[in-house]
């Protein structure tokens, strides 16, 4: 069966050379079957299944982990390699495989199991990850209504199938509408300002179509240094409306995304309150380390207090310096990421392109895995498997006996096929095997860089990435880290699994910490053409720029995740779209210190709380950097970023723990205290040393 279709061979590696759409049907069919088959077993049979770990858990872990693994490739392949056919075959199976997932939720059996099982003098000789993963798993169980009358048990299936089928349309319209937009430019003189290697990769994109001059795209590589560089005003403003316009109603109507959040939004009020929740905050919340709705509100609220003055001097610096020195009165919309770099060139000396030179592509990699290297004892080396695009590397970590702990993909340029933005998912999980052996784990660290544009002496040259770009390097890796050193060998509590989503971020934050130490910029800058490190007084230059408009820009994290936890504990859905617009004003006239135009459509591409899982959950960002800021300043105090001692001991407390014991007790392991947000003050220029 694995020879006729490779989507069912768990052998190793996913076999990306040969799984096609047309496999995806009959595999997932399949393991359907086979999944079901074995619930069946585990509650019906005639003979019960004693309600222990070795009889009843592993066997359903082991069962069901089948099916997830091949479905998480058909995601993974609908995000990166979007194709109509890819996208029919994800499409096709997402209801079924939604609803099997909901059944799964619901069946007061495996319910009952896993309560006897609690419940049983057992429980207590198992171990804290095993403990900890039948405590999720009852949770999880009351979350997905199994206590709900089952009368109204189809219906909450059916909610969870159509908010699975609308986040994935949301996510396809945004990528459709993203792609229908080109600008292209035939008067060399609008091309002012921008960098070479995006005019030239502006041109092989014309040139690519057959046509004559230059073309923009809304993606981030051509979108960023227009808004960023470009002096024509024209451009900018043209780029720009069309980007906050996506997906809404100034475009084709069937990539409006306004009717899916509305509908998003009715349904996930109807799940909460079917499980007796007041509102899908409080639900979204549950299995979070925050406590309540409240609890967040104040957090955002006094972090925002905190950061307004700063945005507030933020933006009249920028104001006097448009007015006075580029002749800007009245900033636009369109503006203010323009004259933001302006500013901070004549500030301090530098400009971002200035600087992107250094940043070649293999030399940052290099210099991202030394770091790892030296903070974790561990050893990333090339290897080799099967990927879905030429593009993609592999690479293998070891430990240091030459141990493999773990392996990942790197796919880091963007494509029109490929879903925006950056992400690290996992492929494999960490697990003991029942024949004693450990499945190692392997991850996806996905991002949208600019490809390697132009040559020198008839060899191409690398890509060069930004320092932004480096920094989201570092995050996503963090994530991959995450899942990658971890030592639990429980499926369900195994390197991401189970962590608490507002904790998420803490390892992925704390990795762009180092992209601001000398030690390690030295090791990952090498000057596309002379190969020379990045000048220790360039880059004094970027660190006195560090905290350049840092009021401006937590404001404006602070506004989305307020928007996101007020549309779901505040906000009848029954206002509409209309009403999801008038909540995000009321929310800027709250935080913001600028306001974007009246047709901006931030909302309808706002794919973290509509298609990535970030409902009612935004905020981790900001709760999770405190965590991480105070994790760093751990490695300050010690007077050295690579400190072992320190770093063996936010491996073995952090990272290697996984989901096994509550975040916050990962925490006060570490740092042997309750978090502090002094260090996030502290780090964004709002605490002075």
């Amino acid at each position: 069966m694995t020879d006729a279709n490779p989507l069912l061979d768990f052998s190793g590696l996913p076999r990306f050379d040969r799984i096609e759409p047309a496999h995806v049907r009959p595999a997932i069919d399949a393991l359907l079957a086979e999944s079901r088959a074995l619930v069946a077993r585990l509650t019906t049979g005639a003979v019960p299944v004693p309600a222990t770990w070795k009889d009843f858990v592993a066997p359903l872990n082991d069962g069901i982990e089948r099916l997830a693994r091949a479905w998480g490739i058909v995601g993974h392949l609908h995000s990166v390699n979007d194709t109509p056919d890819w996208r029919e075959a994800y499409n096709a199976l997402l209801p079924e495989v939604s609803r099997f997932y909901a059944e799964l939720g619901q069946n007061l059996a495996l319910f009952a199991q896993y309560k006897a099982l609690r419940d049983s003098a057992d429980y207590a000789s198992l171990s804290a990850a095993q403990r900890r993963i039948i405590d999720n798993e009852l949770r999880d169980f009351r979350l997905s209504g199994a206590e709900l009358p089952e009368a109204q048990k189809p219906r909450f299936q059916a909610i969870q199938e159509e908010q699975a089928a609308l986040s994935a349309k949301f996510s396809e319209n945004l990528l459709d509408a993203t792609n229908a937009f080109a600008e292209y430019v035939s008067d060399e003189s609008e091309l002012a300002g921008l960098p070479n290697d995006v005019i030239q990769a502006a041109r092989e994109a014309a040139e690519k179509e057959g046509k004559n001059g230059w073309k923009f795209t809304l993606h981030m590589p051509s979108y960023l240094p227009v808004m960023q560089y470009a002096d024509s005003r024209r451009l900018r403003a043209a780029l720009y409306r069309a980007y906050v316009t996506r997906a809404s109603e100034f475009g084709p109507p069937a990539l409006n995304n306004a009717p899916l959040m509305r509908r998003l939004l009715e349904l996930r009020q109807e799940e909460a309150h079917m499980l007796g929740y007041a509102n899908f905050a409080e639900v979204s919340l549950t299995p979070k380390m925050a406590e309540s709705v409240e609890q967040v509100l104040a957090f955002l609220r006094d972090l925002a207090a905190k950061a307004r003055p700063f945005a507030e001097k933020d933006l009249a610096e920028l104001r006097e310096f448009s007015a006075k020195t580029l002749g800007l009165p009245a900033l636009e919309a369109w503006d203010y990421a323009y004259a933001a770099e302006k500013l901070r060139q004549a500030r301090y000396d530098f400009s971002a392109q200035e600087v992107k030179p250094y940043f070649t592509e293999p030399t940052v990699l290099a210099g991202l895995f030394r770091a790892i290297e030296t903070l974790y004892g561990v050893r990333i080396t090339p290897d080799t498997a099967p990927v879905w695009n030429a593009d993609v590397r592999f690479f293998r970590i070891t430990d240091a006996t030459g141990q493999r702990v773990g392996q990942f993909y790197l796919d880091l340029y963007a494509r029109e096929i490929k879903r925006g933005g950056a992400w690290m998912d996992e492929a494999i999980a960490r697990r003991r095997l029942p024949d004693g052996s450990v499945q190692t784990p392997v991850a996806y660290l996905v991002c949208n860089f600019a490809r390697p544009v132009g040559e020198k002496d008839g060899r191409p040259l690398p890509a060069t990435l930004t320092h932004d770009e480096v920094e989201t390097l570092f995050h996503e890796t963090g994530h991959g880290l995450h899942h990658l050193l971890t030592r639990v060998d429980e499926l369900g509590v195994s390197g991401i699994r189970g962590v608490e989503w507002d904790a998420v971020e803490l390892p992925s934050q704390f990795m762009e910490n180092y992209c601001w130490e000398w030690s390690v910029i030295e090791t990952l800058s090498a000057h596309i053409e002379s190969g020379a490190p990045l000048p220790r007084a360039l880059f004094e230059k970027m660190r006195a720029a560090k905290n350049f408009q840092s009021g401006m820009q937590m404001l404006r994290q602070i506004e989305f995740s307020l928007f996101d936890m007020l549309l779901h504990s505040r906000f009848d859905p029954a206002s509409g779209e209309e009403g999801i617009l008038q909540l995000l004003e009321a929310v800027r006239r709250e935080v913001a210190v600028v306001s974007p135009p009246d047709w901006n459509r931030f909302a309808n591409s706002f794919s973290h709380i509509f298609a990535g899982g970030y409902a009612a959950g935004y905020y981790s960002y900001k709760w999770a950097e405190v965590l991480s800021a105070d994790c760093y300043a751990a490695f300050e105090e010690a007077g050295n970023p690579f400190d072992p001692t320190t770093g063996k001991r936010f491996l073995d407390e952090i990272l290697a723990v996984g989901g096994s014991r509550p975040a916050p007790d990962s925490f006060r392991a570490f740092r042997g205290r309750e978090p502090r947000v002094d260090a996030l003050l502290r780090h964004s220029g709002m605490i002075i040393e």
